[in-house]
């Protein structure tokens, strides 16, 4: 059976930082995914972490959500936002050495013939998880991704980003 994820990069952080970047992404893979393990340095705000793709800061990006935290549930529509909001984030002042998890799988992130999908997960297990689906409006082929955390806090040491290639079965 032929490896199909392969990693690109990873970063852990040894102590705060506002973001995480990842520039130069390679083209020859078909998708690629974000895996993020994340706090972040704000001890009572938790929630969601955002996403940038060549560090585009217009209002070019779009959201449909499913949002459950163990007694209700919601759903909605974000358009003409400034990042792509994903994932979730747990506040400093939670249980230790606990992290939210993170998935973003962005399809054809090298096509410059079409818009990008992202389909993302996150889930802080102290509190909710949300499920999005998301759209970039560029054709522009992905090469670098930054994430950080949507209220401003800045990402806790410890956090780990990781960012793997998919290749084509």
């Amino acid at each position: 059976m032929p490896r199909t994820y392969e990693p690109i990069a990873s970063q852990t952080l040894g102590s705060a930082a506002a973001s995480v970047t990842f520039s130069d992404l390679p083209s020859t893979f078909t998708d690629v995914v974000v895996v993020m393990f994340t706090r972040n340095n704000n001890g009572t705000n938790a929630g969601d972490m955002a996403m940038r793709f060549n560090s585009d800061t217009g209002s070019n990006y779009s959201e449909t959500y499913l949002y459950a935290n163990g007694s209700t549930a919601s759903s909605g529509r974000l358009s003409g936002s400034t990042y792509m909001p994903w994932g979730r984030s747990i506040a400093s002042n939670a249980t230790a050495n606990v992290f939210a998890v993170n998935i973003a799988h962005v399809m054809s992130y090298a096509n410059t013939n079409v818009h990008k999908t992202v389909l993302n997960s996150g889930a802080n297990p102290l509190t909710d998880l949300v499920r999005r689906v998301g759209l970039w409006r560029s054709t522009a082929a992905i090469t670098s991704i930054n994430v950080y955390d949507a209220n401003g806090a800045n990402l806790a040491a410890g956090v780990t980003v990781s960012v793997f290639g998919i290749k084509a079965a």
